[in-house]
């Protein structure tokens, strides 16, 4: 098992609601229907991936999380789930911020462009780095809008997002807690998964005060 599924795992309770935006051919899907028996619902963009959730029996509707999140309802889910996918997303604010309308609570997880290795390939080879993180060269990479720990920290705080736990990923080991805000643990996370909430609850919108004329 991929060691942030084994994570994201651990952090969703049993019996909860669960949409994965990018769920690729469904393994963390089945995962959480099988093992913490989650209704389970993917979001996926490729039509293989979307073939391969339903030659799985999974719930799964094709579409772009870019575009598409917006037509869920708010509060439809107990956990939104996006994995290592917020960086390949054209407006990862707008994304971030629907994942929390329509959920109570995300799960998100982010290569970490601070991490020891990418700094050093830049200092010393003066290259795009190639790491576990990032494993692809820079002309076939997916990723459009790379991050540090950091910079995912200050982008919660101007959506208002309270970070409920963080941990982090290196080296194949499983994940260990972390305060994403100390500055060693952005040089040392390859990838860093990150438990939110709204500091404010959302409140729904309140109903129209009827005109007095139409009631007379």
């Amino acid at each position: 098992m991929r060691e942030d599924f084994a994570e994201i795992l651990r952090l969703v309770r049993p019996n909860s609601r669960v949409l994965d935006v990018g769920c690729g051919e469904g393994e963390l899907l089945e995962l959480l229907t099988r093992e913490k028996n989650c209704d389970s619902q993917g979001l996926e963009i490729s039509t293989a991936g979307v073939s391969a959730c339903l030659a799985r029996g999974l719930a799964v509707v094709q579409g772009d999380g870019d575009r598409d999140l917006d037509h869920f309802p708010t509060q439809a889910f107990d956990y939104a789930v996006l994995s290592k996918t917020l960086q390949q997303m054209r407006e990862p604010r707008h994304v971030l911020s629907e994942l929390l309308r329509i959920a109570d609570r995300a799960v998100v997880s982010v290569p970490n462009f601070g991490h020891w290795r990418v700094r050093w390939a830049l200092l010393a080879r003066g290259r795009m780095p190639e790491t576990r993180a990032l494993p692809d060269p820079w002309w076939a990479t997916a990723n459009i809008h790379l991050c540090t720990l950091h910079d995912f920290i200050a982008l919660c705080d101007d959506l208002d997002l309270r970070i409920d736990a963080c941990a982090a990923l290196a080296d194949g080991k499983p994940a260990r807690p972390i305060d994403p805000s100390r500055a060693i643990e952005n040089w040392r996370a390859e990838t860093g998964l990150f438990l939110l909430s709204r500091r404010k609850p959302l409140v729904a919108p309140a109903a129209p005060t009827p005109r007095k004329d139409l009631l007379s």
